[in-house]
């Protein structure tokens, strides 16, 4: 049954790594999965409460990175707020319209269109802030990798 259980808690872990790439999946609920069910199946004593405080600082932190990172791609290159509604639209939508291809040309087009449509910038503007759409989500996916393997290291740490 162990190695059910293993395959089980990575399984979840694996699903937070791929919100990275489909960001419609709650990808810290299934982080936080992972945590619940070694401590379902196996026991919740080596989660101490420095072990919660450090995780749920970290889990806050996959938020921050989230929000801030494309905030500040957008803004960066002189976006607007409507640019910042149009790149999170296409982040969410764009991975099912164009599989693969739409994780970035999804936020891509959204910041484009929108700045282009409701910001009235010239093509050559709404073309800057789509691209910085783009680095401000590659950005912030390089931090969340490192705050997520941070996460399963500290645990793993903690429970082997």
């Amino acid at each position: 049954m162990d190695f059910l259980y293993w395959i089980l808690i990575g399984v979840s872990f694996l699903l937070a790594f791929a919100a990275l790439i489909f960001p419609i999946l709650p990808g810290a609920l299934f982080m936080v999965l992972g945590f619940v069910l070694y401590g379902i199946f196996y026991s919740f004593q080596p989660f101490t409460v420095f072990f919660i405080a450090v995780q749920v600082f970290l889990l806050a932190s996959l938020f921050v990175v989230d929000y801030f990172s494309n905030l500040y791609g957008v803004k960066r290159r002189g976006g607007s707020k409507a640019a910042i509604w149009g790149s999170t639209m296409g982040l969410l939508v764009g991975p099912f319209i164009i599989p693969v291809a739409g994780i970035i040309a999804g936020p891509f087009l959204g910041a484009f269109l929108a700045e282009l449509l409701i910001g009235r910038k010239s093509m050559g503007e709404s073309v800057k802030v789509g691209f910085g759409s783009v680095l401000g989500f590659l950005g912030g996916t390089v931090a969340k990798v490192i705050i997520q393997a941070v996460m399963i290291g500290y645990f793993l740490f903690v429970v082997i």
